[in-house]
């Protein structure tokens, strides 16, 4: 039914508003009580054998919304009732900003993708720190929160920006995430260079630690696809000697060539992040490499392409204790996160791994052994 209405409204819309007016219906859903809880029962039946535990968090499951769907945190419980058993919000900025002219959002619909330059457009900081501190949870859910830079500020004044937005969110953050790897805010990928990263996680690793003294607030880095092999194990060392708890693999790619496109060069040549089932592919390979690489020792995120249940199991094979989505979820509609789990337990019960820990690294291992 989503696909038909799919095909008939949303296909017919500015991308933009299609997401403005779907976000608006779930955020009203999530406020009516008897709505939210037949939709929860719905969406979002709970299978005791998928429940996760990462960097010391318990959750339903490993299958989260990837940061850049709700932006400003006004719709985590809407999400949960959706089936998403957590939920990063984001990308939050130290100050606000309104994100790159519009249009900068763009449907591949025969590639099942998108291209996007937002620019990061978010409240800023404060606000949604002030936000997070006023919710009052309906549904409980792990809450990530993903820190950028804001645009106006010099790539040299990086790290102020980031421990500026650290100071102000850790305490609402179940975990923290130090994004670098936008390919919409100019010079941000050059923060994935370790000589620059180094710096950068170890002063918010010290704000969180100064700002939040009752708990450790788990870090982690996201890193783009683009990254050369030499890069991504460098990053990985890097996060090990930090004693990072995570990195999360991978955001969007700048690159068109060899992914199959079957869009028009009208749509395929916009410039911005490309996410989709053409990223799979690649995402799938560097979560591979980063786990044959840190093995247990970090936990790793994997996220880039996951439209299916096999996706998601193929990235728990591959090293992934969580999973990602979001652009699949545009195509997928309601039932995305439902169908996830159900083919996950199916694939579990028919694995010879007793629980889902178990499964993580399985394929990586056997490939380096």
């Amino acid at each position: 039914m989503y696909r038909l209405f799919f095909q008939l409204v949303f296909k017919r819309m500015d991308p933009e508003r299609a997401h403005q007016l779907a976000f608006r219906w779930i955020r009203m859903a999530a406020r009516v009580p008897v709505l939210r809880t037949f939709a929860a029962a719905a969406l979002a039946p709970r299978y005791e054998e998928l429940r996760t535990e990462a960097f010391g968090l318990r959750m339903h499951g490993p299958f989260g919304l990837a940061a850049g769907f709700d932006k400003n945190a006004v719709a985590i419980d809407g999400m949960s009732m959706l089936g998403f058993d957590h939920v990063e919000i984001g990308t939050v900025t130290g100050e606000p900003q309104p994100g790159n002219p519009r249009k900068r959002l763009f449907r591949l619909v025969a590639d099942r993708a998108l291209i996007n330059r937002m620019g990061f457009n978010n409240e800023g900081s404060a606000a949604v720190a002030e936000r997070l501190a006023a919710r009052r949870p309906v549904f409980r859910t792990t809450v990530g929160v993903n820190i950028g830079k804001t645009k106006a500020v010099p790539e040299a004044e990086a790290v102020a920006d980031y421990v500026k937005s650290t100071e102000r969110l850790a305490a609402h953050a179940d975990y923290l995430v130090v994004n670098v790897s936008s390919p919409n805010t100019p010079g941000l990928r050059n923060l994935q260079a370790t000589e620059a990263l180094r710096p950068l996680l170890a002063a918010v690793r010290e704000a969180a630690d100064r700002t939040v003294t009752g708990r450790r607030v788990p870090l982690l880095v996201k890193i783009a696809p683009d990254l050369a092999d030499a890069d991504i194990d460098a990053v990985a060392d890097l996060a090990v000697e930090l004693g990072l708890d995570g990195i999360i693999a991978t955001n969007t790619t700048i690159a068109r060539e060899g992914l199959g496109l079957r869009s028009s060069p009208s749509l395929t040549e916009e410039t911005g992040g490309l996410s989709g089932a053409p990223l799979k592919e690649r995402s799938l390979q560097v979560l591979g490499r980063l786990y044959a690489r840190v093995g247990s020792r970090i936990t790793l995120v994997g996220v880039g392409g996951v439209e299916t249940a096999e996706d998601a199991w193929q990235r728990v094979l591959a090293g992934a204790t969580l999973v990602q989505g979001y652009s699949a979820f545009v195509y997928e509609g309601p039932f995305y996160a439902r169908a996830i789990h159900k083919g996950l337990a199916a694939r579990l019960a028919a694995s010879p791994y007793a629980t889902l820990a178990e499964a993580v690294g399985a394929e990586t291992r056997k490939a380096v052994q």
